[in-house]
């Protein structure tokens, strides 16, 4: 695990990205009990919570839709615990190992952690693919049109990469 980055203890908040996706059972509640359970747990603090977005599976398309939402938020903890904290309710909900993007209960990402690079084995940030993926650069401009990330604007990086496939969520 990571160890960069704050003390959990006395440490000034970070300003944080979370990317959160399910694609079985209740898409949208699943995410926004993986949110709660966040705060509750006092992971982080939230700050603003994108609507949900239905979005066509990536990487493995044999599966069904998924609901993607982005959030912001504020965290005392170390990129490193911030990973086990989601880590730690994803397997809480029932979150269960399958093949590589296939399908998930739950999905927590960590977008961003402040300005901080970090390149280790379980977590680099900025995320990687972050600007690859228009299910996520959506909702994250929806709530943050004017951020910047790894010196690009989000609001831009979405529109470069909308082609309508993202469209919020609406019952089926």
């Amino acid at each position: 695990m990571p160890s960069s980055g704050p003390d959990p203890a006395g440490s000034a908040p970070v300003e944080i990205g979370l990317g959160l996706g399910s694609n079985i059972g209740d898409k949208p509640a699943n995410i926004r009990r993986a949110l709660a359970l966040l705060e509750a747990r006092k992971a982080v603090e939230i700050v603003a919570v994108s609507s949900i977005y239905r979005t066509a599976p990536w990487g493995y398309l044999d599966q069904d839709a998924f609901a993607n939402a982005c959030a912001l938020a504020r965290t005392r903890l170390s990129p490193a615990a911030l990973l086990a904290e989601a880590k730690a309710i994803e397997a809480e909900m029932g979150r269960e190992k399958t093949i590589r993007w296939g399908p998930r209960l739950i999905d927590i990402d960590i977008l961003f952690y402040g300005d901080l690079p970090l390149a280790e084995p379980d977590l680099i940030l900025p995320h990687k693919e972050l600007f690859n993926r228009a299910f996520v650069l959506v909702p994250l401009a929806e709530i943050a049109p004017e951020l910047r990330v790894g010196g690009r604007l989000v609001r831009e990086a979405a529109a470069e990469l909308n082609d309508g496939s993202v469209r919020k969520w609406e019952p089926e």
